[in-house]
């Protein structure tokens, strides 16, 4: 499932919809308007009512869709959510970065354009939290092995925080052209709120980040336009 990065940062700025109904996010994607070309709908709206008529708007107005739903089942389970969101126009879709969900979804996506993404470790975790839930190993090490599993399985990239490295990952995955998107992404100054692994959006692009996954910096904003515009203008200079 190759894919490559797209040029413009237009389209490698993806703005997490975490707001608290569809409703809110109708009106805040009206007001960013032509500013982001990229949205990412999660739990938050997700499982809210209207959540099909917000992805069925998002397509028509030409908008790109990363449905973070995080699959994590059995293959066929997963195989056959992955094949319906593809149905639907859906672009990206993340599915926890087990072999088996991994395999199982890329097979559910084939033929169509639906990326495939593996969750690594979240970036609210780090290894005191991985050490509590039982993992033998800490945040790094389980990110390299996953970036490698992600590649094995077919995948076109992974989630993985700014402190993780796109290029040292690609080279532990033995796949250079492995696609990866950042979140814990805050400008210099913001608050981090409940993320403990961070960067500024300059540093994560040049640090080789493919997409950068932006939420309350912009959301949470008085001017969510002009922030994305912010955001945007930093990105370039990493560049």
């Amino acid at each position: 499932m190759a894919q490559t990065r797209p040029d413009a940062m237009e389209d490698r700025l993806i703005v997490a919809l975490d707001v608290p109904g569809i409703a809110q996010a109708h009106a805040l994607v009206e007001r960013i308007g032509d500013a982001v070309r990229f949205y990412k709908v999660g739990y938050w709206l997700l499982y809210s009512p209207g959540a099909d008529g917000l992805l069925a708007e998002l397509k028509a107005a030409g908008k790109r869709i990363f449905l973070d739903a995080k699959l994590h089942d059995i293959p066929q389970t997963v195989e056959i959510g992955a094949a319906r969101l593809a149905e639907r126009g859906v672009d990206l879709l993340t599915v926890h970065a087990e072999p088996a969900v991994m395999q199982a979804a890329v097979k559910g996506a084939a033929g169509s354009g639906l990326m495939i993404f593996g969750v690594t470790v979240l970036t609210s975790l780090d290894d005191a939290d991985l050490a509590e839930i039982g993992y033998r190993m800490g945040v790094s090490e389980l990110v390299a092995r996953r970036a490698r599993q992600a590649a094995e399985a077919g995948c076109a990239g992974i989630i993985a925080s700014p402190e993780d490295k796109p290029a040292q990952l690609r080279a532990a995955a033995g796949a250079p052209g492995l696609l990866i998107a950042t979140p814990g992404i805050r400008p210099a100054g913001a608050d981090v709120g409940d993320q403990k692994r961070v960067a500024t959006p300059s540093q994560a692009i040049r640090d080789g980040s493919d997409y950068l996954v932006v939420g309350r910096p912009i959301v949470a904003q008085p001017d969510p336009a002009a922030a994305a515009r912010a955001i945007l203008a930093q990105m370039r200079e990493g560049a």
